[in-house]
């Protein structure tokens, strides 16, 4: 899709697609109010802004978005495999983003997902992280590294890891 293919959805078809790319309605929301934009850059600056426009709660609910790492069997379950007319979705876009686990062992899923559970328990959500370029073994070293930190310094780092991934998917969408 182009950003003037962009431009020219109705409301309805511009919620959807950006909805692909960040799961809270906030956003949604805040983003609808910076159309039609100008470029791809307008179109990263108004994502940002808007992100760093929403509360705690819109990020909580982006985050719900999101599978665990390795587990892409729930996108499909929760989003579906995206749509006829672009081809694209979350599902799509999250596979392609978590593609690092794809060679990990049986044995390091197995610790990825516990430590996953871990921290889902103490944190209250599912670990985010731009997975993009990553390994298994770099997504679970920096998940046990990122179990050490306080609940008020997780949540802002997990908010930029967010931002990170909103960013590559409005860049995918627009592609």
């Amino acid at each position: 899709m182009t950003i003037t293919e962009l431009n020219h959805l109705n409301e309805e078809q511009l919620r959807t697609e950006l909805a692909k790319c960040c799961g809270a309605r906030a956003w949604v929301d805040k983003m609808l109010g910076y159309f039609p934009v100008a470029d791809m850059q307008a179109l990263v600056v108004a994502g940002e802004e808007a992100w760093y426009g929403c509360t705690e709660k819109d990020w909580l609910e982006a985050f719900s978005h999101h599978p665990r790492i390795g587990d892409m069997d729930v996108p499909a379950k929760r989003f579906g495999a995206g749509d006829a007319a672009t081809g694209a979705g979350t599902e799509e876009w999250a596979a392609s983003e978590q593609s690092g686990v794809n060679t990990a062992s049986q044995e390091l899923l197995t610790e990825l997902a516990e430590v996953n559970r871990t921290y889902e328990e103490k944190f209250g959500y599912i670990f985010i992280v731009c997975a993009t370029g990553m390994s298994a073994m770099d997504m679970l070293t920096l998940l046990k590294s990122r179990m050490m930190n306080a609940p008020g310094a997780e949540i802002n780092i997990a908010m930029m890891e967010q931002n990170k991934i909103t960013k590559l998917r409005l860049e995918k969408l627009v592609s």
